[in-house]
């Protein structure tokens, strides 16, 4: 390959590594935020998802979705935010890739007064659909999961901004 052609493929396996950052980013993002529509964009249409060691496994856009908006969205009381990072991707053609991220997760839910600690690691797989990265499949195993009631802490306090609902 001619020096054009190899810096050619360097930067485009940059582009792609870039943009597979920014894909698992969104994903992160749309959850918390409860953006079930873009979230659903994400994902390839053959997707499968494995959360909690196998505790909730899902194939298919629609069942994943499905389960994120039934066990996360509004009505479930629960909020959360995803850290995720450290990412680890390697491109395995033009239009496949893996990685690992590291995740963690803290969720309540005022209503129940139960709240979640989670850390754990993310093993995904990516394909590149009409030339954009999607999610092919997602999953973690847990290094822990905690959950304890708020009851049992009487001086913690919640405060949300005005515009969230408890």
């Amino acid at each position: 390959m001619s020096d054009t052609g190899t810096l050619a493929a360097r930067i485009q396996a940059l582009e792609d590594l870039e943009a597979i950052k920014r894909l698992k980013h969104r994903y992160w993002r749309c959850l918390d935020q409860k953006r079930w529509d873009e979230l659903a964009t994400c994902f390839a249409a053959d997707a499968t998802v494995d959360y909690g060691s196998g505790r909730y496994r899902f194939q298919g856009v629609d069942a994943i979705m499905q389960f994120l908006r039934t066990s996360l969205g509004e009505e479930s009381g629960t909020f959360g935010i995803h850290h995720g990072g450290h990412p680890e991707i390697e491109l395995l053609g033009p239009t496949a890739a893996r990685g690992t991220w590291v995740l963690y997760n803290f969720l309540f839910n005022p209503g129940q007064k139960r709240n979640v600690r989670i850390g754990a690691y993310y093993a995904d797989e990516y394909a590149k659909v009409d030339g954009e990265w999607k999610i092919r499949h997602t999953g973690y195993a847990a290094l822990f999961h905690e959950e304890w009631s708020r009851d049992d802490t009487p001086s913690v306090r919640v405060l949300v901004p005005s515009h969230v609902r408890v």
